[in-house]
This record gives structure tokens, sequence and C-alpha cells, in this order.
């Protein structure tokens, strides 16, 4: 085991120091693969906040007159430092919010990444030089640093969700107040200590543990707040968009998603499976562009779900800890509640369990990875975000009947088809209504490209260089008499 426990931080920065709540009260938190306390974080409200976003605010004063160039130096010296600490990061990750540590070193490496991609990024946001239609007039195009940015992230990737808000957000010249999820705090703590090491200014970041309501409240409510950026559930994010209004600030919503993965006749079978297994179960199925509902064609429905259940089978459930593990537990017991009450409807609407379907022997919070035949429209999983280790598995007919089934939900995050028709990968390109397709791909993010979703799944886009557009304002200025 590597020594973590310089990141774990027990406290909360703002302005550069390193605080408790005001009233001392704080909020336990718990490995979720053994159900220890593994610690205490602040909980903090609306009066703590307030103070970060004038610290924010401050440090934007002076931070927005850096060079891009100096940014850029500051956030390579952060990324460095996430791949130093890569095996220590990914065991506090583990530890806290239970996925496999492969897949939590991973999350280490990407959001690294996003850091990098940064860093190289901001010194090539241009801004234009227009022709102007008057002889003696100039009009330029510039990019400026929005202001002090208000991020809000989840418990299900808490390290690398952070990153794909603090890489802009620091990249453009903004100051940040991070709201992490309260179940998974030191993830996000711990940005904060890299934050320091890697040079940037005393409130450039400061995070904030506690009320949601309150931490949420001040954010949206306080003027100084310039560009609020939140990664979660459908339902918050429109909260949220609402509560901005009233001081019109900039909004990007990474928000819910209900994913179909679409499997042809024409498929690679074996490829398909492969893809299913790594869209279905990394973080056991608790990921936004998971896939929630699988549509196999008639032609291949046996084969591919014998296929299935026999990798399904094989994975390891264990403590993300211990060698070997490709299933850790679902983060709390309402999340295993859940999983009981979906499989309950979808048994008794004629779904057919062929693994799992129940809680694993492990007991806690451990949920078998499951897989449901016979799945149809009317269950109760098929409109609902699982966001947990269970698979319907749907039969469909034709390619037009696939594509208004896939397009038959509010959400418009991600989708999936194996195919090796070419005309069809552009056709199901044009008409799937989601941000995100992978074509024979199960996992597609990345940092070179943009990630967002359609519908009601978000606003904005994070990664490629659409990504720190949100956190630029664009300026025009008309110069005149010249005398040209």
């Amino acid at each position: 085991m590597a020594d973590y426990s310089r990141f774990m931080r027990q406290a909360n920065l703002i302005g550069g120091e390193w605080v408790s709540a005001d009233d001392g009260a704080t909020i336990a938190v718990e490995n979720p693969a053994t159900g220890e306390v593994i610690g205490h974080v602040p909980k903090c409200g609306a009066a703590e906040t307030y103070r970060a976003i004038a610290a924010a605010q401050r440090a934007f004063e002076s931070y927005r007159e850096t060079t891009a160039n100096e940014r850029s130096v500051m956030l390579r010296h952060l990324h460095d430092a996430l791949m130093d600490h890569q095996q220590s990061l990914a065991e506090l990750l583990t530890t806290e919010q239970g996925k496999p540590l492969a897949e939590a070193k991973g999350e280490i490496a990407i959001g690294a990444a996003y850091v990098l991609w940064y860093a190289e990024e901001i010194r090539r946001t241009y801004g234009e030089i227009v022709p102007s239609p008057v002889q003696d007039r100039r009009l330029l195009v510039t990019k400026h640093p929005t202001g002090v940015v208000g991020a809000i992230t989840p418990w299900n990737f808490p390290s690398s969700m952070l990153a794909r808000k603090l890489g802009p957000t620091l990249a453009a010249g903004c100051t940040v107040v991070v709201k992490p999820a309260t179940v998974t705090p030191y993830s996000a703590l711990a940005w904060g200590v890299l934050a320091e090491d890697a040079g940037f200014p005393a409130g450039a970041v400061n995070i904030l543990t506690g009320s949601a309501r309150e931490i949420g409240g001040e954010i949206m409510s306080n003027p100084l707040v310039k560009k609020v950026t939140f990664t979660g559930s459908t339902e918050v994010g429109k909260t949220l968009i609402r509560q901005s209004a009233d001081t019109v600030k900039k909004i990007s919503m990474e928000l819910g998603g209900n994913a179909p993965f679409i499997v042809f006749d024409d498929a690679d079978v074996d490829r398909a499976v492969e893809g299913a297994i790594a869209s279905k179960f990394r973080n056991s199925g608790q990921t936004c562009v998971c896939t929630n509902r699988f549509y196999v064609q008639e032609g291949i429905y046996d084969a591919f779900l014998a296929k299935l259940k026999a990798a399904t089978e094989a994975l390891k459930v264990g403590n993300g800890l211990e060698d070997g593990t490709q299933q850790g537990p679902l983060i709390d017991t309402a999340a295993i509640s859940k999983m009981e009450d979906l499989m309950k409807d979808a048994e008794a609407k004629g779904g057919r369990v062929v693994t799992g379907g129940k809680r694993h022997a492990l007991g806690g919070q451990f949920y078998a990875p499951t897989i449901i035949a016979e799945a149809n429209d009317i269950m109760q999983l098929t409109r609902e975000e699982i966001f947990g280790p269970i698979a319907p598995i749907f039969k469909f007919n034709t390619e037009e009947e696939v594509i208004a089934r896939a397009n038959d939900t509010e959400f418009g995050l991600a989708a999936y088809a194996y195919t090796q028709d070419l005309g069809r990968a552009f056709r199901l390109n044009e008409k799937l209504e989601y941000g995100l397709i992978g074509i024979n791909e199960g996992i597609i993010t990345t940092v070179e490209a943009p990630f967002g979703g359609l519908k009601e799944s978000g606003l904005g886009k994070e990664g490629g260089h659409q990504g720190i557009d949100d956190y630029l304002d664009t300026k025009y200025t008309a110069i005149g008499g010249l005398n040209l």
C-alpha cells in the first residue's frame, strides 16, 4: 500500500489556508467496500462559501494577468505531480469510492491527460482580426478569462471529473470554488495539495465540503461567480439552470444518460461482447455514459446472450484494493435498494434473469453483475438511468425500429452500436440523438474530443478544443480614426 496521508486532507482549502467549518461540524466518510469510517471532512455552508468566492475573486484579479505560457507551465507541473503520485492517489480514490484499483489508476491518468491537454490548448486559443468595411477602422476579436468558476462534481469519478473542470478553468486564467460530493471528498481535496505543489497562487483553487444546498445555493446566487460547471443528475442540473437565471451565469451541464448499445446481425459478436462488458460493468455500472439498454438484432440474439453471460460470470467482484478485482461495491445502501427495486419490477413485467439478479455473496454494498433477457419497453429500467450492474437485453428486427427505440428517451448522452456496414455507421451518426457515439467501441472518452450530451443530458462540452470555450469571454473591439 502506498502512503496517501499527505493528500487525505481533513480540512477545506479557502484562500490558500486549510480550514475547518466555522462551527467545527464534520461529515464521516466511509469505505463502501468495508463500511469502515476512513475520516471526517468539514461540513461547511453558505458563510464559508461566501469567503471562498471572495478569495477566488481576489486571486482572479492578479491571476488573470498571467500569460498563457505561465499558466501552461503550472499546468504541466500539475500533470507531472498527478503522475508522480498516481499510485497513492489511485489507492485513496479506491478507498473512498470502491472502484477497482486498475480503474482508479486509469482515472488519475486521464485526469492528468486533461490537465496536459489544456496546458497545450490555451496557447492556441486565438483571437481574430476581421476585415473591416471601413478603410480607417480595424476590427479585433479577443478572448479573456470569464472570472470565478463554481465547479460541482460527482462521486463516481471524483478525480477525473474535477480534472475536466480545473484544466480549462486554470488554463483560461479563471479561479475556482469546488464543491465535491461528500461521499468521495478526499480525491477532490487532494487536488488542492497538488495545485499548491504546482505553484498556483493562493485562492486560485478553493475546495469546500459540506451542505450541497448551502454551498450550491451560495455559488448560484453570488454575482461574483460568472460560470458554473456541474456534473450530476438531470434533476439537480435543471434546478441549477433555473437558479443561474437570476445572475445570468454561464453554465455547462453534464447530466444523466440512458445509453443504448445496439448489436446488429452483421456485428463481430466477440468484439461486441468485449465492448458490452467495458461499457456496462466499468465502475460497477455507476457511469453516466455506461450502457443502460442493450438492443440485439434477432438473428444473433441467442449467440450474443450466451457469450455475454459467460463473460459476465467471469467478472471478479471484490474490494477494489484486492488484486484482480474487476467490479467493486456500489456507493451506498440506497444504490443497492434501487437495484432490488428495478429487478423486482423487471421480473414482474416478464424479464428473465440469466445471471445475477441479487446481492452478491460478499454482502454489504456488493451487487452481482446481472443480465436480464426478454427485456421490454414497459420496464422501469427502460426509462430510468440504472447506475448499477444490471444489463437488460432487448430484441429488435430492423434498423429503423431500433433507431426509433434508441431515441425514445429524454436523454441524449452516449450511444453505442456494433456493425460492419460502413453505410449504416454513417446513418447512425446522422440519426442517433446523442452527443457521444461509439461505433464498434465500448469506451470512447478521450481528452482530444468534446464530451457532452444532447437533449436533457446537458449543455456545453468538456474536452477537445471546444472544452475551453465556456471559460473565456469573447470581446469585439472596433478601432477607428487610424488615418490609414
